[in-house]
Order: C-alpha cells, then sequence, then structure tokens
C-alpha cells in the first residue's frame, strides 16, 4: 500500500527556516521532519512512498541520494588506494521522488502521481505533521466505513499556555495544550481511487475536494484524541526537537 506525502509547499510562514531548504527539510533531532513522517509509517509495515515534490524539490532529491550513498560503513585502504562497503543496516523504503510543480496547489500534487497509485486503497498526508494515530485502527476504520475517504480529525493544539485557576489563585500552567473541543483535519488520510472524481483541477485538497466528498457523504472521520502537531512556525520546530531531546516524542514508537 502507497503513502503519499505532499512535500512541495513553500513554507512561508517559517521563512527563516525554509528560504534555503522545503519545510518537510527542516530537522528534528538531527533528522527531517519527512524522516519522522516516513519512519512513522513504515513502523507500521506501510514502506512504499511517493512524495510530491515542488519548492526546493532537489534538495529532498539529493538528500535521499545521499542517504543511500553513505547508508554502508566505509573501510579506506590507503596502501591499495580502495574502498570497501561494509554491509549495515539501512531503511527498507521504496522511496519515488516526482517534481509536481513550484506553484502547484496540493490536490493538483496528488492528481500528478495518480499514475503511480493504480487502482488500490493509498495513504496520504502533509509533509509537516507528526502523530502517535494507530495507523492499523485508521485503516480498519476506513474499511468499515466503506467510504471513499477517511481523514484523521484532531483536536489543534491551543495557541496559548492555559492557566487553571481556583479562587484567584492560578493552580496549574499548561504550555499549549491539545484543546479539548473542536477537530480539525490532521491530515493522515486513507483514500481510495475515486476520490479523484472530486478534484476538479489544479485546486486546494483541503477546499474542493473535501467539501465534494463530505457533500456526497463520502468523507469519514477518525477521531483522534492522542497527539498531533505541525510545524508551522519556529515555535512548534522548538517545541517538537525538546520533545525529542528529553526522549518524549509520542510519534517515536519504533525501538531504535
Amino acid at each position: 500500500m502507497k503513502v503519499v506525502i505532499l512535500a512541495g509547499g513553500a513554507g512561508t510562514r517559517l521563512s527563516e527556516e525554509t528560504a534555503t531548504r522545503p519545510k518537510p527539510m527542516i530537522e528534528i533531532g538531527h533528522r527531517p521532519i519527512l524522516w519522522h513522517i516516513m519512519r512513522y509509517y513504515a513502523h507500521f509495515g506501510l514502506r512504499d512512498f511517493v512524495i510530491c515534490l515542488g519548492y526546493r524539490g532537489e534538495y529532498i532529491k539529493r538528500y535521499f541520494a545521499d542517504t543511500l550513498a553513505m547508508a554502508d560503513d566505509l573501510r579506506i585502504d590507503f596502501a591499495t588506494h580502495t574502498i570497501e562497503q561494509l554491509e549495515t543496516a539501512r531503511e527498507d523504503w521504496s522511496v519515488t521522488l516526482i517534481d509536481t510543480g513550484q506553484t502547484t496547489q496540493t490536490a493538483g500534487r496528488l492528481e500528478r502521481v495518480r499514475h503511480l497509485l493504480g487502482d488500490e486503497t493509498f495513504l496520504m498526508t502533509y509533509g509537516d505533521g507528526v502523530s502517535d494515530v494507530d495507523l492499523h485502527r485508521l485503516l480498519a476504520f476506513h474499511r468499515d466505513q466503506g467510504r471513499l475517504a477517511t481523514v484523521t480529525a484532531v483536536h489543534p493544539p491551543a495557541r496559548f499556555g492555559k492557566l487553571v485557576i481556583a479562587d484567584s489563585l492560578v493552580t496549574d500552567f499548561q504550555e499549549k495544550p491539545q484543546m479539548s473541543e473542536g477537530w480539525i483535519n490532521g491530515g493522515f488520510f486513507v483514500l481510495e481511487p475515486g476520490v479523484f472524481d472530486h478534484i476538479p483541477g489544479d485546486v486546494d485538497w483541503a477546499r474542493e475536494p473535501l467539501e465534494s466528498l463530505a457533500e456526497h457523504g463520502e468523507l469519514s472521520a477518525y477521531c483522534h484524541d492522542g497527539f498531533w502537531q505541525c510545524m508551522d512556525t519556529m515555535r512548534d520546530k522548538v517545541m517538537l526537537n525538546t520533545l525529542w531531546d528529553d526522549d518524549a516524542a509520542p510519534w517515536k514508537v519504533w525501538s531504535s
């Protein structure tokens, strides 16, 4: 089952980082957030990736090419001027990198990789968000619902810290907690090929296509009460890195 990752946007709200590299290549713990997303899917046995490139897509191509080239350990013999590659463990992923245009919108990017997806169920997400959603349960839910599309609905993080007050006394302070009310589109979609009938052209996936699917009763919501966070601002980047450095990253479900 293929996983499509939308990784072509300019990430203008993080211009401090994205002036020289695409947003999915911003690092958490010395690895691009794109790697974290892929590693998460791979934990659930989903290792066949189609990455939709756009803004500075060559940066992502170079990353994967360099990763493959430098994955093995080396033995260098200066006397004979030879280099021997030593077999080492590496990711067992298949990664297809497709240039879908510099200014193409998200649904247009998906349309441009349609020929790679065949007639099977596939997954799709954005290249800037991590979560601890159980992908096995998500897939089971999608199959049980029998609709063309399932979106993972999440509680957005609060914009500001939360004060807990009792008798005019602050009894607790929670720094940017997850909200307990309201749901938003958190990505982590499961989709059937029929969703392409709801894409009218080069449009925003979150607008016309999802609106059309909802109007036709073909959009299910898998409600996830756990962790979800996108990297939209420097504050988000710092927070995600702090979680990683403290060994408290909820999306790190793999053992090594």
